[in-house]
């Protein structure tokens, strides 16, 4: 008996260490590491030791793909890259850990995580066609993985997918429930963390809707047109898987060209990258419902053309990326801007410093243990690690 327990025991700490190993912090406080093309979406494995990160082609030779890092020892080395056409972009894993699922312009491709850790079998499971030019860009799934999210940026719209059923019927068209009509360019997918509310933020906004033309053209300041403000569009999770075209609970003026948003782990702040705006937005999410004139409590300045944003520290930072999508000049290397997520009424008081980052940091992702920030940097054609335990601001 006493063997047994210490054969338990020793098992147990060996498992244990394994999946530390996987979490273990790089030598240095920031690592790049370099992509076979430009990275888009970074995501990771529940326990940390795989990371798999949208690959979009950067020259004639390379592919499009999900890249296939493991992670191990302070290091994140490649291992594959699986062929995804035309263009991934957004990914989600479901809670389960089985399945990976990309938004990829006019589709919605299913991988099989076993497959593509193992490189035997083929990884793609099936797809489902979104729409001629829908543009999908994001996905995301309830916590049960009964549905799926996906942000169609060329449609204007969010397609709702029931997939429980797509995973038992192979992935066939019948398992779209419906579209919820929203503004233009919607990006973000994130769910308060009791899963009533869904948000997604949309660039602008129908004409009907009359808002102040008041954001000018990203490509062009000088220009004297103007456009109404983008938006927060909330959604009630619960309509929506049964009544997509009614879900819509609130809409809410979120500066010019809201991109990516990010929600506190207690859910009452939010905050939007305002890219047009070189701005992030706060909000507090208890009024965009009720009171969404007034839900908006703070912006904070930060570099050119911010996209990607992430709540980290247990909701008490905010770290934002600074993509100069705009600019002339398109190979300077940019930073990220830290953010004190508790004086985000402060407006620039709010601002801890920056951290380096490569050129056209797009997306950004936190591990599952929380204490690694992992950022594409798009144009540089690297993956940027960053230890949060051993944050460089400066």
């Amino acid at each position: 008996m006493k063997a047994l327990v210490a054969l338990t025991l020793l098992w147990s700490s060996a498992a244990f260490a394994q999946k530390s190993d996987c979490n273990a912090p790089m030598s240095e406080p920031i690592a790049y590491v370099t992509t076979p093309g430009y990275p888009f979406t970074p995501v990771s494995s529940p326990d940390g030791c795989w990371l798999f990160v949208a690959i979009n082609s950067s020259n004639p030779k390379s592919s499009n793909g999900v890249a296939v890092f493991s992670r191990k020892g302070g290091k994140v080395t490649l291992k594959r890259l699986v062929p995804v056409e035309a263009g991934p972009a957004g990914l989600a894993l479901t809670h389960d850990g089985k399945l990976l699922v990309a938004a990829d312009e006019s589709y919605v491709v299913f991988l099989d995580v076993a497959r593509m850790i193992s490189g035997k079998g083929d990884p793609i499971l099936g797809w489902i066609d979104d729409g001629p030019s829908s543009g999908s860009v994001y996905v995301n799934t309830t916590a049960d993985d009964e549905f799926l999210f996906v942000s169609d940026e060329g449609a204007r719209a969010i397609t709702v997918i029931n997939l429980r059923r797509a995973r038992t019927n192979g992935f066939k068209q019948e398992a779209i429930v419906g579209k919820i009509p929203v503004g233009n360019a919607p990006i973000a997918l994130t769910f308060s963390p009791d899963g009533r509310w869904l948000y997604t933020t949309s660039q602008g906004v129908p004409d009907t809707m009359n808002w102040p033309l008041v954001c000018r053209p990203e490509w062009d300041p000088k220009a004297k047109q103007r456009f109404p403000e983008g938006a927060i569009y909330v959604v009630d999770v619960a309509k929506a898987k049964t009544d997509p075209a009614h879900a819509v609970a609130a809409t809410v003026p979120a500066g010019c060209s809201p991109v990516r948003l990010a929600i506190t782990p207690d859910g009452e702040r939010i905050f939007v990258t305002a890219r047009n705006n070189n701005a992030v937005l706060a909000f507090d999410a208890g009024k965009l419902v009720s009171d969404g004139k007034h839900a908006r409590i703070g912006e904070i300045p930060v570099g050119s053309s911010p996209v990607g944003i992430a709540v980290v520290d247990d909701g008490k930072k905010v770290i934002a990326t600074h993509s100069n999508r705009f600019a002339r000049e398109q190979t300077a290397r940019q930073e990220l801007t830290v953010i004190d997520a508790g004086r985000a009424k402060e407006g620039k008081a709010a601002v801890l410093g920056t951290i380096p980052a490569g050129i056209f940091p797009r997306e950004v992702g936190v591990s599952p243990d929380k204490q690694t920030l992992f950022v594409s940097n798009y144009l540089s054609s690297e993956l940027e690690v960053v230890d949060l335990k051993r944050l460089p601001v400066k």
